[in-house]
């Protein structure tokens, strides 16, 4: 019972690492299970899920508006890969 425990549930700093990831990197299923478990009895963690996805949409409106008035404001692309390659490292 102890080991199905810590396979089902995160801890805060697990569970907010997933919110990040999943932004550039498919969850896998386990990994969605295990962060909708935790999302749904941990507030701290819910609240930091909404404000991430926020940020997100926020900057990602940001980019788009600024891209097309100035390519300066965009993340190069092997800034981009080197970035995501750091995320699959974890």
């Amino acid at each position: 019972m102890k080991k199905l425990v810590n396979i089902l549930f995160l801890s805060c700093k697990k569970a907010t690492e997933l919110i990040e990831k999943r932004e550039f990197i498919p969850l896998s299923y386990k990994e969605k299970l295990q962060l909708r478990l935790h999302s749904s009895m941990c507030k701290a963690c819910k609240s930091y899920e909404k404000q991430s996805d926020t940020l997100e949409k926020a900057l990602s409106n940001w980019v788009r508006k600024n891209e097309k008035a100035d390519d300066k404001n965009v993340l190069p692309g092997h800034a981009k890969a080197a970035l995501i390659n750091k995320l699959k490292e974890k």
